[in-house]
C-alpha cells in the first residue's frame, strides 16, 4: 500500500503478524467444519458476530455478541452433517492502533446434507468476512466478524462421507 509523500504509518503488521492472522482464519475454517467447541476461543470476550439470515437476507445483520452467543449462533450448523470452509483469498491491515488490524477473507463453503432419503443436497455460499481482530496475550483473536454472503449455488454431489460412512 503506498503513502502519501511525508506521511508515516503508525502500525505496522509483521510477517508473524500475518502468519498469525492466516493461522486464525484458517483455524476457524477447520473448527467451524469439525463442529469444535473451540471456536468461541478464537474470540475475545466481548467480541461480535454478525451473521447473514439466507436464503431472504445475504447481508449480515444478526448480531450475537460474547463468545456464549457466538457459540450458539454456530450451533446452526449441526442441521449439516456435512460442511468445507474453503478459504481463497486474505488480506490483512493494520487496524488504526497498535493491536489491531482487519482483514477480508474470501471463502466458498459448502453445506450437505440429506434432502430425502438417498438424496443429497449442497448448498454453497461464496462470501467473504469483514474481519477486525485483536492482539491478546495468547496471539490475534477475532474482535468482530461480519459473514457477507455474495451469491448463494445449489447442487448435488455424486457421493459424500460423513466420518467413515460413506453414502
Amino acid at each position: 500500500m503506498r503513502q502519501a509523500a511525508g506521511a508515516e504509518r503508525a502500525v505496522r503488521l509483521s510477517a508473524a503478524d500475518r502468519i498469525e492472522l492466516t493461522d486464525l482464519v484458517s483455524r476457524y475454517a477447520a473448527y467451524v467444519d469439525e463442529r469444535s467447541p473451540e471456536v468461541p476461543e478464537l474470540f475475545c470476550t466481548d467480541a461480535v458476530l454478525v451473521m447473514p439470515s439466507p436464503p431472504e437476507r445475504l447481508d449480515p445483520v444478526d448480531v450475537h455478541t460474547g463468545r456464549s452467543e457466538i457459540g450458539a449462533a454456530l450451533s446452526a450448523l449441526d442441521d449439516f452433517p456435512l460442511t468445507r470452509h474453503a478459504i481463497t483469498g486474505s488480506v490483512f491491515d493494520p487496524g488504526t492502533h497498535p493491536g489491531t488490524a482487519t482483514g477480508r477473507v474470501a471463502c466458498i463453503a459448502h453445506h450437505l446434507r440429506e434432502r430425502a432419503p438417498g438424496e443429497v443436497g449442497n448448498i454453497v455460499w461464496h462470501l467473504h468476512y469483514a474481519d477486525r481482530y485483536v492482539e491478546a496475550r495468547a496471539g490475534w483473536l477475532f474482535s468482530r466478524r461480519e459473514v457477507h454472503i455474495d451469491w448463494i449455488e445449489t447442487g448435488k454431489p455424486r457421493r459424500w462421507r460423513i466420518e467413515t460412512e460413506t453414502r
